[in-house]
């Protein structure tokens, strides 16, 4: 289902990843390692491979098995990523993670730490994006101003793998299918919580865009996964206007806690997967509705080339921000499809 556009459909194209170094990601890592105890923390680059392949490799230079190795978030496998992985590794043993380096894998960093690494314990990525063979480069340049100022904040494609599987999948789970592969299972309720949410932003954008507000809301404090109900009012007003406190819409899970009124309305055309994500046990959770890309910055490169910098908080998608700027081709995505058609 076509999800609506906040500043309309743009009307520009553009080829998305023609080559690994046009998708360009760094993630942020704001912990202190502490240079001693039982785990190695590396920061890595890797260049088309993906994360779990990296940890593979990382498992065997160690000497243990993949499950102990540990990153903050997965990276795209078509860029050039940093991203930092931990692995457990007695005190009194060198390991030499250097040896990994090849055309896929640059170990640009190893220092000790006393506790492994958790997924989400990063607080973001910056991203450098550059686009090519742009036919209107003018409307991407008239957007940038508006985009700044936030755009919904989608669930991005991949989180409903290719040609939307994980949905389908979701689908049949929902009807009494069983799914063994718990880490499958995982993905497959994720990517359904993830598509009534969108579906729901979407609406709101079609309706009113993301600045009205209905009477009542429920407000996320900002940084926070916290949420309150309230009427509003001049002190919540206030309160989203210095960004203390942010709109927001619903991960459903268990019970009506944490929905508003025209969302138990909405949810209703999703009876059955909101029932089977509650059946799971799975609480009611809040996600920001807007999200504001930081320091977005543009530079022409060229008469059909654009390169994009700008970070994101965790969690949050880079193809949510480049699709209310430019009707993207993703190349490597296409070549993809080309493969499976032939």
């Amino acid at each position: 289902m076509e999800l609506h556009y906040l500043y309309d459909k743009p009307e520009a194209v553009a080829d998305f990843k023609s080559q690994p170094e046009d998708f360009i990601v760094d993630e942020i890592l704001d912990i202190e390692l502490t240079g001693e105890g039982e785990h190695v923390c590396l920061h890595i680059i890797k260049k088309q491979i993906n994360t779990l392949d990296v940890a593979k490799k990382i498992a065997k230079q160690a000497g243990t098995h993949v499950k102990n190795v540990s990153y903050a978030g997965l990276k795209d496998r078509h860029g050039v990523c940093s991203q930092w992985f931990s692995v457990p590794v007695p005190i009194k043993k060198d390991v030499d993670f250097t040896e990994l380096n090849d055309d896929f894998i640059f170990v640009a960093k190893q220092k000790r730490h006393n506790r492994k690494l958790r997924t989400g314990c990063h607080s973001g990525n910056r991203f450098t994006i550059t686009l090519r063979n742009i036919d209107k480069p003018l409307d991407i340049l008239s957007r940038i101003n508006a985009v700044r100022q936030g755009v919904p904040n989608y669930f991005g494609e991949q989180r409903f793998g290719h040609d939307g599987h994980n949905l389908t999948m979701a689908e049949r789970m929902f009807a009494g299918e069983h799914i063994r592969d718990r880490k499958l299972r995982s993905i497959v309720i994720s990517a359904a919580r993830s598509h009534i949410f969108n579906q729901l932003v979407s609406m709101r954008v079609k309706e009113h865009g993301l600045a009205k507000t209905w009477h009542r809301e429920i407000f996320m404090l900002e940084g926070s996964n916290a949420f309150f109900e309230d009427d509003i009012s001049d002190e919540n007003i206030a309160r989203l206007t210095s960004g203390d406190i942010c709109l927001s819409a619903p991960l459903v899970g268990k019970g009506e806690k944490g929905l508003i009124a025209q969302e138990k309305d909405f949810l209703k055309a999703f009876n059955a997967w909101h029932h089977g994500l509650a059946e799971l046990g799975l609480k009611n959770e809040r996600r920001a509705l807007r999200l504001i890309p930081i320091d977005l910055e543009v530079k022409t490169l060229s008469s059909d080339s654009i390169e994009l910098h700008f970070a994101l908080p965790k969690g949050t998608f880079a193809t949510a921000v480049l699709r209310e700027l430019v009707n993207y081709v993703d190349v490597n995505k296409s070549a993809f499809a080309n493969k499976d058609e032939r």
